[in-house]
């Protein structure tokens, strides 16, 4: 039954599993130093998107075993509602805004913001179920700049989509993480969000309700060992290694 789930949901999402791998839905900005701590520990088979996107299929019973969500809230539902029975945080993160090479340092003012957007847009998650984008609306609020960019904001489905429209030239600038920003080494972090302006930006890990596989709580385990949190200290993710 696990196996023909599995595959009928390979119609929908880019996974491709055995049925004696690990299966992991994961948040789209862990992918990288994710990929390397799944090769390290073996036989996992991972599936990237968006927090809110992966909460709404682990709830619908899609066959995961262990779920990484980029923000506390959708991992609160998925816990009150018994889909997971305990998520534990394993690393942190920081929000920046990103620019076309050689951009200028952008102010965190009205003016500044206009001087950088120019005529074009800003690109940032969904402001209601992507993560880094939920975090970038209430980091703008508390600023002050939210009714500035409101009408020039474009909204996608995860980070790294908002990443790709800067990377593109499509947008001059966009809000994602850190770790995001040092995946196109041409862009430049133009911005660094005061973390007293949003929430504490942490990733939570929990074991789901339809987990079959032995190792699924060993994999979380895994992600606090030292080899694991280097990867993502690396990757310019917040660990004891490296704070934000």
């Amino acid at each position: 039954m696990r196996l023909m789930f599995l595959c009928l949901l390979c119609c929908v999402m880019p996974i491709k599993a055995l049925a004696d791998d690990l299966v992991v839905f994961a948040a789209a900005s862990l992918k990288g130093p994710l990929d390397a701590i799944a090769a390290d520990f073996g036989d996992v088979v991972v599936s990237y998107g968006g927090s809110g996107t992966l909460a709404r299929q682990v709830s619908q019973g899609a066959p995961a075993d262990v779920v990484l969500l980029a923000n506390a809230a959708w991992m609160d539902v998925l816990v009150a509602d018994e889909w997971v029975a305990t998520a534990v945080p394993f690393v942190g993160n920081a929000l920046v805004i990103v620019g076309q090479p050689d951009a200028d340092e952008v102010a965190l003012t009205p003016d500044g913001l206009t001087t950088a957007l120019g005529g074009g847009r800003i690109a940032m998650g969904f402001t209601n179920s992507v993560p880094a984008g939920i975090y970038g609306k209430v980091a703008l609020e508390a600023l002050g700049l939210w009714e500035t960019v409101a009408p020039r904001v474009v909204e996608v489905d995860n980070v790294r989509a908002a990443l790709n429209l800067v990377a593109r030239g499509e947008v001059p600038i966009g809000v994602v993480y850190q770790s995001d920003a040092l995946i196109v080494p041409e862009l430049e972090i133009v911005a660094r969000f005061p973390r007293d302006s949003h929430p504490e930006i942490a990733y939570f890990a929990g074991v789901t309700a339809q987990a079959t596989h032995p190792k699924a709580a060993k994999f979380i385990a895994f992600l606090g060992t030292e080899a694991a949190q280097k990867a993502l200290s690396d990757a310019g993710f917040c660990t004891d290694r490296q704070r934000c």
